[in-house]
């Protein structure tokens, strides 16, 4: 078994580069140590804390569509369901929990967790 650092995904809307090519799938890694702390050393981070957000994201998406490089002016411009997506993303694939729900068994009737892991494959 082999342990995943890169995960896959395709946003609802996608960015929309400066030629009007839409970019919907991408990938995104597993955050580093470095990846968390480096950004609270950025101007923009220490003056509009909400920023970091930008710089994280830039740091850990690799790929989308076809553009050559992400940055933080790519990840600024996405619309706001994209950004949501890729701050969700982010929070399962770095988070050991996996959410699960009280459910119950029609046949049985027997109370019981269901995980729900929306990257297995």
């Amino acid at each position: 078994m082999s342990f995943q650092t890169e995960y896959e995904f395709e946003l609802p809307r996608g960015y929309v580069d400066q030629n009007g090519e839409v970019h919907k799938k991408g990938v995104m890694r597993l955050a580093t140590a470095a990846d968390e702390i480096m950004p609270l050393r950025d101007p923009r981070v220490q003056q509009n804390p909400g920023y970091l957000t930008i710089i994280l994201l830039s740091r850990v998406v690799t790929k989308l569509g076809t553009l050559q490089a992400i940055n933080n002016r790519v990840i600024e411009n996405l619309f706001t369901i994209d950004m949501a997506f890729l701050q969700d993303l982010y929070q399962r694939i770095n988070m050991q929990d996996i959410p699960a729900y009280k459910v119950v068994c029609p046949h049985c009737q027997k109370e019981f967790d269901l995980p729900l892991d929306f990257l297995e494959k």
